[in-house]
Formats: structure tokens, sequence, C-alpha cells
């Protein structure tokens, strides 16, 4: 049976993320891709045109995913707190889901050769630390954090953490569990922004 044009760019975007886990974003190509999928590279471009436009899907494809992530983590709870540690348990939960997100930051294709593409990760990475900035300031208006430091600074050291963090995991083989540590290390961030100390 046939698949539909929908399921089958679905398809191209889940093949063209696991082969740029595996080989890495800089070495997918169209070929690779219509290899692993099975069909002609003819048939992959009916439905991306250029390198360019599939690449555009992906970063739409992850930026759904993660704008629903944060969606979901901000919908849990009114203690803004709780809902910090939730936005950056959920980015490091879609990191785990999809392995080639961190990569693709450093990535060749991202950098040089694909401004949309750099373009919509950087648009992701501007909302996420405005997420974290928003509560960050809740917290601070609160009297739960110091004002000391600015509302800004420390959405970007949360967002370098989860950086950090996924990068170390990367590189790493993935030899440990990503969540735990994340919430481990973003533990001691809360306790050393905390003004009550806990």
């Amino acid at each position: 049976m046939r698949k539909s044009a929908e399921l089958r760019k679905a398809e191209i975007v889940s093949v063209v993320l696991t082969l740029a886990d595996r080989l890495g974003p800089d070495r997918v190509t169209t070929g690779a891709v219509a290899t692993e999928i099975g069909v002609t590279q003819a048939a992959l471009f009916r439905h991306f045109p250029t390198k360019s436009a599939l690449w555009k899907t992906v970063a739409e494809h992850i930026s759904s995913r993660l704008g629903t992530a944060w969606a979901a983590a901000l919908s849990n709870s009114e203690d803004p707190k709780s809902r910090l540690e939730a936005l950056i348990l959920a980015q490091l939960e879609q990191i785990c889901a999809t392995p080639a997100m961190p990569m693709l930051l450093f990535s060749r294709e991202l950098n040089v050769e694909n401004p949309d593409l750099r373009a919509a990760f950087q648009n992701r990475l501007a909302a996420f630390s405005g997420l974290l900035t928003d509560e960050v300031r809740a917290l601070q208006d609160a009297g739960r954090f110091e004002r000391e430091v600015p509302a800004e600074d420390i959405a970007v050291l949360l967002t370098s953490l989860v950086q950090g963090l996924a990068i170390r995991w990367s590189l790493g083989a993935r030899n440990f569990p990503l969540r735990a540590e994340g919430k481990r290390l973003l533990g001691v961030y809360l306790r050393l922004l905390d003004k009550k100390g806990g």
C-alpha cells in the first residue's frame, strides 16, 4: 500500500534525524536518506525539492515538538520554581528523544550552509530562554530569588546547563541518564539562587 504524502514526509524527517544521529548532520545526504527509506532520490525530491527544504521541515518538526513539550511543562503547576524545573527537564527529555539535536547546533549544515535552519534554531533557543526568564523573574518578584543577578543572565546560565549536559552526554556515548543528571545539577543551581537556601 502506498503511503500518503504526509506520512512519507514524516518518515523522511524521522530518517534524517536517525541518520544525523548515526552519521552526524553534515554527512546526511539525500542519497543516504533515499536508500534508508528504500526509494529513489527522485521520489525523495517529489516531497522536498531541495536539501534545504528538507532541513527546514526537520527544523519545523523539532520546533513543534519543543513547543508542545514546553507548553505541557508550564501547564502542570502554578509554582514558578516547579515550572522552571519542568521546562529544563522537558528540554532534556526532548534531547533524549532526538539525540541528533545537540549535534545540529554545531553542524556545518546549520552554521554555514543553511541560514534558514540556523534562524529556526536561534528562534527556538531564544524562545526557551524567554520562558526561563519569565519563571526566574516570577521567583524574583515573589522574593524567592535574589535580584542581584538579572533574570536574563540566570536564564542564560540555565540554558548553558542544558547545552553543556547535552554535549557531555553526546560525547560520553550517552553513558549517564541525562534527565536524572540534569535534575541533580539543576537542584544545585536553584539552591544557589534561592534566597532561603533551599
